[in-house]
């Protein structure tokens, strides 16, 4: 009989860490002089696969760093992540290369829209939560690889 007041605490407790962690903002504002670019032309294979491309720089970092992209093509508000690329964060200017298979037909070549963002996870606690290094808009051109 005593065990059920025990869970009921420990389930508390650890409903508390989580909601305490979890609400910890992630940091939004990108790091200053650190930069995503996206090329103007992107790549789209027979079978559907979309290859994006750009540049990256950041200046340094405590965890993981990845150049993330996504896109959208037409009035759609539907965004097809397109791979991901772990980043060298040393103050150089880096290349990405991002290749993914969005659903089959889903893009077509043609006008789209690309978002690039270079996110680091940063150990907060024990969790690791984003740290925006650069975000970048570009419209582009999807051509027939």
């Amino acid at each position: 009989m005593r065990l059920r007041p025990l869970l009921g605490a420990a389930t508390g407790a650890a409903l508390l860490l989580l909601t305490g962690a979890t609400a910890a903002p992630a940091t939004a504002a990108p790091t200053p002089n650190d930069t995503v670019t996206v090329d103007a032309v992107g790549r789209i294979a027979a079978d559907g696969t979309v290859t994006l491309s750009g540049t990256y720089r950041c200046q340094s970092s405590s965890g993981p760093v990845f150049v993330s992209s996504s896109v959208s093509q037409g009035a759609s508000t539907t965004r097809y992540g397109i791979g991901g690329t772990q980043a060298v964060c040393d103050g150089a200017k880096h290349r990405w290369v991002n290749s993914g298979r969005p659903t089959l037909g889903a893009l077509a070549p043609g006008a789209a829209h690309v978002e690039a963002t270079l996110m680091e996870l940063r150990p907060l606690g024990g969790l690791p939560l984003p740290h925006f290094h650069a975000v970048r808009d570009r419209s582009i051109t999807l051509t027939r690889a």
